[in-house]
């Protein structure tokens, strides 16, 4: 049994979530890529695959990367700060419930001894993942500076239209070295 295998079985938040407890997680012991995220879309709790839904289409395109590739588990490893559908608020998705990255993140993260990319995306990601955190589009901004080990992101919704808008620089200087880095940590492992 591995920490995979009681992620799926966990039901800590199954009673608090509106649609009750389905843990999606990807990955094993030998990923290169870790995408840190926020949150599964109810898409994504009703079919139980990470990103199957218009913002994995989007971060498949960032990544220039396949299906096929992307659902790879020993090339990535897909680990949101909550592993449920946390439920529909006001102004869209609620934000994770803590409870999961507390019970979870830390000795879920130690299993992953051969990424060698993390990407980071969205807010709640990034409050985890960088102490110094403002806001997502400072975080964002700094990207060479964290590179080539992480790189942060704005998370891949459709709702963020306006902000890739008002940034031209995301997809005319960071997505194509992120594409570059992406090909080169995949293509090691082959």
């Amino acid at each position: 049994m591995t920490i995979f295998d009681d992620i799926k079985k966990c039901r800590i938040c199954h009673d608090t979530l509106q649609l009750g407890a389905n843990p999606v997680v990807q990955g094993n012991e030998s990923a290169r890529i870790l995408i840190a995220g926020q949150a599964p879309s109810k898409t994504v709790h009703l079919t139980s695959k990470p990103f199957n839904d218009a913002s994995g289409s989007r971060l498949r395109a960032w990544l220039n990367v396949t299906e096929r590739t992307f659902y790879d588990p020993s090339l990535f490893a897909i680990v949101p700060m909550a592993f449920c559908y946390p439920g529909k608020g006001s102004s869209g998705d609620l934000p994770p419930p803590p409870i999961c990255a507390k019970t979870w993140r830390s000795q879920l993260l130690k299993q992953f001894s051969q990424v060698k990319l993390t990407i980071v995306i969205g807010q709640y990601a990034q409050q985890y993942h960088f102490p110094n955190f403002t806001s997502v589009t400072e975080q964002t901004r700094v990207w060479q500076s964290l590179l080539p080990s992480m790189i942060a992101l704005p998370h891949p919704s459709p709702r963020n239209q306006h902000w890739l808008k008002k940034n031209p620089w995301f997809s005319n200087e960071l997505l194509p070295e992120l594409q570059k880095i992406t090909h080169k940590v995949i293509t090691k492992v082959k």
